[in-house]
Order: structure tokens, then C-alpha cells, then sequence
């Protein structure tokens, strides 16, 4: 038999104050809007329904949205210090080689030139040799289907830190 009780962790965040609530979201995605959307559809029965919000407020960022989301994530290979969640979700370029690290430095600043912005993949799980494949395939996308990419990358990375906030112990 299975429950149909809302998970603690999600309970726990449909009855935190608003303030802690945004807190909470805009940690996970640094997008104002995306929390706000996430926010107004309180409460939520199931960990799916906040993923689905989750997923349908990504797809509806603007550019500007977007640009806010990726500004909160450090580039590959260099967490932010004291960055907990940054660090765990890179864990693949913590063992990377000297030259693998500098060859991902040249590629992050190479793409950072070429789309204005962080290059964004969820990390988590990856090496630092499938992170570095994917920034030199990705480097050659037009700026229309990087941004759809990196839609597609923020949203796996929201599932996974939303996923993480709701199973939280107490």
C-alpha cells in the first residue's frame, strides 16, 4: 500500500513564511521570477508537483530570467568558496588533472565570450572529461539553441536541488 501523505521535507516548505519559502527557492535557481511562480502555487501534495511547477516556470523565463538564473552558478571547475551545493554538484573536477582544470578554464572564458554568460550544465554525476566534452561540442551552438540547452541544463539543476530541499530532514 502505498502513501498518499506529503512528504516531511515538502510539508515542512508548503508552511514556511513566505520570506524562508523564497529563501529557500532562490537558493536553488537564482531567478526572482521562478521562485515568485514557485512560491504563488503553494502547497504542493507531491515532490512531482513541485518538479512540474518547477519545470513549466523554467519554460517560461525571458532572457533576462535566464541571465539571472545562470548568474547564480560559478563557472565549471571553480565553486564559489564556502559554496556547499556548487562544490557537491561539481565533485567531477575536484580529482580533474592540473591540465584538464586549465584547459577548462580556457573553455569556460572562450564560451563566456562567445554567449555572455556562464557555461551551465548539471554537473552532477559528470567527469570532468565528459564537463570538458561538452563545453568544446556546445562552444559552436548559435546563441538560440545555447539557450535552450541551458534552459534544459537549469531545469535538471533545479530538479536535483529541489529534490535535495524537500527531502531534507527536519
Amino acid at each position: 500500500m502505498t502513501s498518499t501523505s506529503t512528504p516531511p521535507g515538502l510539508a515542512r516548505f508548503n508552511v514556511l513564511e513566505e520570506h524562508a519559502a523564497f529563501a529557500a527557492l532562490h537558493e536553488a535557481c537564482a531567478s526572482t521570477t521562478w521562485a515568485r511562480r514557485l512560491l504563488a502555487a503553494r502547497p504542493y501534495a507531491t515532490a512531482e508537483d513541485l518538479f512540474a511547477a518547477s519545470d513549466a516556470a523554467m519554460a517560461d523565463l525571458g532572457a533576462e530570467d535566464l541571465a539571472e538564473a545562470m548568474a547564480g552558478h560559478p563557472p565549471i571547475g571553480r565553486p564559489k568558496p564556502g559554496d556547499p551545493t556548487s562544490a557537491r554538484e561539481q565533485r567531477g573536477m575536484a580529482g580533474a588533472s592540473e591540465d584538464l582544470k586549465s584547459e577548462m578554464l580556457e573553455l569556460n572564458l572562450a564560451y563566456q565570450d562567445r554567449f555572455g554568460h556562464v557555461f551551465l550544465i548539471c554537473a552532477t554525476g559528470r567527469t570532468g572529461e565528459q564537463m570538458r566534452d561538452a563545453v568544446k561540442e556546445r562552444i559552436g551552438n548559435s546563441p538560440e539553441q545555447e539557450r535552450e540547452i541551458v534552459r534544459t541544463e537549469l531545469g535538471k539543476i533545479n530538479r536535483i536541488r529541489l529534490a535535495r530541499l524537500v527531502e531534507e530532514e527536519a
